[in-house]
């Protein structure tokens, strides 16, 4: 299996694993595909101002002294942040173009980071559980990465250079 196959299957299970909520999008005007559940829009979230074009972040938090922190400068970027929990931190930066990097996080005091410098490149962190660590820095293009940690004080770290 390749790269960006094992990257979206890990992607997948880790949104498959944050809960779900039924959506209702009969009516976008209504906001009736706004449910209650385990990820409900009633929460603070944080909102992130983007000028170049074909970027887009999308930053979710619910429950207590989180912290998100986005940065997109080239064009075509797709960020996105979930966090669950209390005490989390996340930070993405891609600075190239056409880069996606997703950070979920889901317990208590997880901290994640993902840092893209050169184009092309896949990046994705879900953590459930508490104190979990990790760290994933991409500086060529075309690169991909992915971590899934379960459990409790756990840290991984990638860096690759190209």
């Amino acid at each position: 299996m390749d790269r960006p196959a094992l990257f979206r299957r890990g992607l997948l299970a880790a949104l498959l694993l944050i809960g779900h909520a039924s959506l209702h999008a009969a009516d976008l005007l209504d906001n009736a595909d706004l449910v209650e559940g385990p990820l409900a829009l009633g929460a603070p979230t944080a909102l992130a101002l983007q000028v170049p074009h074909g970027q887009r972040a999308d930053v979710l938090q619910q429950g207590q002294a989180n912290l998100a922190d986005l940065s997109q400068i080239g064009e075509n970027q797709l960020a996105s942040i979930v966090q669950q929990g209390s005490d989390q931190q996340a930070f993405i930066l891609q600075q190239g173009e056409n880069q996606l990097a997703s950070i979920v996080q889901i317990g208590q005091g997880n901290l994640a980071d993902i840092s893209q410098i050169g184009s092309d490149n896949q990046a994705a962190i879900a953590q459930m559980g508490a104190n979990n660590n990790a760290s994933i820095e991409q500086l060529g293009s075309g690169l991909s990465s992915s971590v899934i940690q379960y459990g409790s004080g756990q840290h991984i770290q990638i860096v690759q250079h190209q």
